[in-house]
């Protein structure tokens, strides 16, 4: 029997799942519907260590996925991984001769084999390395495997052009976060989830932020002073960088460690509590509905 180790991020079973068949243990714990930056982070680094420094030997290609791979499967042979980043949803594999974009959609899941298993029903994208064999996994085909000649590419542009800036990274400077929402009418809860000003900040994560500047959800998002802009972007750096130090909504890591899981929706102040009493001044947490997803918040603490 061959031992692996799953990374799944599933919005069908709204679950971030990790697993390891050595032993037959996997854990598995309700995460925010969509893939945000902590999940896709988590899924980096667990993907970064394995696949480095090897080289493709063979790609098989199942039934299509979302969007077309963009060059011949037999082109990537011989390629050497040279790392795995992540912009936004994506996750980026950087090869001695450009890259490939994977995106996990809606019930994408991950999977490295030591050796390549027989191919399964909803197995759609297979890259066999030196180092095993990375196996995407996919019911609903929402995902998709991208190659593209480099970042600034059209193939590559067309899907990260309209991205935000990377909320952990130095170009997201609080003067800027705020000009960014002087020029916008709508509201602010949205206006995070769409990405366009900055990305990975989940329904979850958004949220938590608001409730942290002490700003109201649906306050728009040129009406926001310069204060509280500064303190909305210091908010969105304390709670995703939380998120991800303890594993998003899952584990810390795949290698399930007894005691080094983590579980973010344990510390929510506002998200998914709705009619119990706020943790900082008890007033109850009510919930409201912006853009077909659900928001969370205190109207005591986020009177701004």
């Amino acid at each position: 029997m061959q031992q692996s180790i799953r990374l799944t991020i599933s919005t069908m079973s709204n679950a971030l799942i990790f697993s390891s068949t050595d032993d037959n243990r996997s854990f598995a714990f309700a995460a925010a519907l969509m893939p945000e930056l902590p999940e896709v982070e988590v899924t980096r680094m667990g993907l970064s260590a394995p696949l480095t420094g090897a080289r493709i030997e063979a790609v098989y290609m199942g039934k299509p996925l979302r969007w077309p791979l963009q060059c011949l499967p037999q082109s990537l042979v011989g390629r050497t991984i040279l790392g795995v980043r992540r912009r936004g949803k994506y996750l980026l594999m950087d090869l001695s001769e450009g890259l490939l974009l994977w995106h996990l959609g809606m019930s994408g899941s991950l999977r490295v084999w030591p050796r390549r298993p027989e191919p399964g029903l909803h197995d759609h994208f297979d890259l066999v390395t030196s180092n095993g064999c990375l196996r995407l996994n996919d019911p609903r085909r929402f995902g998709a495997v991208v190659y593209a000649p480099g970042q600034d590419s059209p193939q590559a542009q067309q899907l990260l052009g309209h991205l935000g800036v990377e909320p952990l990274e130095p170009g997201f400077e609080p003067p800027s976060f705020y000009q960014a929402l002087h020029q916008r009418r709508t509201a602010i809860k949205p206006l995070l989830l769409g990405g366009a000003v900055v990305v990975g900040v989940g329904n979850i994560y958004a949220c938590e932020a608001l409730f942290m500047a002490g700003i109201r959800p649906t306050l728009s998002a040129r009406r926001i002073s310069r204060v509280r802009a500064t303190a909305l972007h210091a908010a969105i750096q304390q709670v995703l960088s939380r998120a991800i130090a303890i594993g998003g909504s899952s584990l810390r890591d795949f290698s399930g460690t007894e005691g080094q899981s983590g579980y973010f929706q344990l510390e929510t102040k506002v998200y998914d509590r709705e009619g119990l009493p706020c943790r900082d001044c008890g007033t109850i947490i009510r919930r409201r509905v912006q853009g077909q997803r659900s928001t969370f918040y205190c109207p005591q603490c986020q009177r701004a």
